[in-house]
């Protein structure tokens, strides 16, 4: 008898009069608003522009999501073109059925499309996004809570979560909930990628890669222990294969890229300084580095005051010597 467990929903839906407020697509949509929050908050900390991060978003999410549909149809198509199953379930999204591996590189080519069309790098629209898009898969992977889906091995843990459904083939229990170990190594990651960005100022992709490259050496082991139905090639499940792959790709990466350019962007976003003058803001005479500190256009005196009221000083001193120098015959001299 199991003393402590994380109880399932009795439901992955809630209903809001006629209207049906999906557990698993609640969770991704408030992921994808982090995501683009903090992404928009690092981006114009590297000088790039408000609202940029949002616009992009609107190609790499639409692509993600598909992508990562696509995946997961592709790797698990016995359960919609098996006999006995019905295809149509392929769309049905909202039932769950993402992969991650698909929805990164779809993504990326959304983001490349965007990025393209307002001529930004994606390596450094990749390295602001970074943290934020492990913190939406932290949320995201809530949704498989809500739908009782992918859970380890059985367990009695006092964290163990319990599964109540007995559909497609599910057997009621107390299992590792690896969809938590999951969301708490992606909130890790995100953490990690903040923390090296800022101690090593990564640049020019290194910051997305960290991001995958920790997040595939938590998925090995997490998906090491899922029980859901996968393929398996040489002994270990496909997702473990994939893990691998793109763990050493991302490695690689880095190393090179550390090389080849070394430091961080200068410029992540050509105009942007332009149209900050534009709207009000600093138009560039002022321009604060990305640590925050002047970048000496407003030249200080000596005293702290700026340039242009040293000049004032001096022009009155003159007038004023000026003055005394004519009090004899010309009358008061007339100040500035």
């Amino acid at each position: 008898m199991e003393l402590a467990y994380i109880p399932s929903p009795s439901s992955g839906v809630l209903y809001l009069g006629p209207v049906p407020l999906r557990g698993y697509a609640f969770c991704i949509i408030i992921g994808v608003f982090v995501a683009v929050w903090l992404g928009n908050k690092r981006w114009i900390a590297r000088g790039g522009r408000a609202g940029t991060v949002a616009d992009i978003a609107v190609w790499a999410v639409p692509f993600g999501l598909v992508g990562g549909r696509l995946y997961h149809v592709i790797t698990d198509y016995q359960l919609y073109f098996s006999e006995g199953r019905d295809w149509v379930d392929a769309f049905k999204i909202w039932e769950g059925g993402l992969g991650i591996w698909g929805a990164i590189a779809f993504g990326a080519l959304g983001a490349w499309i965007g990025c393209r069309r307002r001529g930004i790098p994606l390596p450094a629209y990749a390295d602001a996004v970074a943290p934020g898009i492990a913190f939406a898969q932290a949320i995201g992977r809530w949704g498989n809570w809500f739908n009782q889906e992918l859970y380890g091995r059985a367990t009695d843990l006092p964290w163990a979560v319990e599964i109540t459904s007995s559909a497609d083939g599910r057997v009621p229990g107390t299992y590792h909930p690896t969809f938590l170990y999951e969301s708490l190594w992606c909130v890790g990651v995100a953490l990690l990628v903040i923390w090296a960005d800022r101690r090593f100022r990564l640049g020019h992709g290194r910051a997305f890669a960290l991001y995958v490259a920790a997040y595939c050496a938590g998925r090995f082991w997490i998906e090491y222990m899922r029980v859901d139905e996968a393929h398996h090639v040489l002994g270990l499940r496909l997702n473990n294969w994939t893990a691998l792959l793109v763990f050493l790709l991302a490695a690689l990466y880095i190393v090179l890229s550390a090389r080849k350019r070394p430091g961080r962007e200068a410029v992540v976003e050509p105009g942007a300084a332009a149209a900050d003058g534009e709207t009000g803001a600093d138009d560039g005479s002022g321009v604060k580095g990305e640590d925050g500190a002047d970048d000496g256009s407003d030249v200080k005196g000596e005293d702290g005051a700026d340039a242009s009221d040293a000049q004032d000083a001096k022009e009155d001193a003159a007038a004023g010597e000026a003055g005394e120098k004519s009090a004899d015959g010309a009358g008061p001299a007339k100040k500035r």
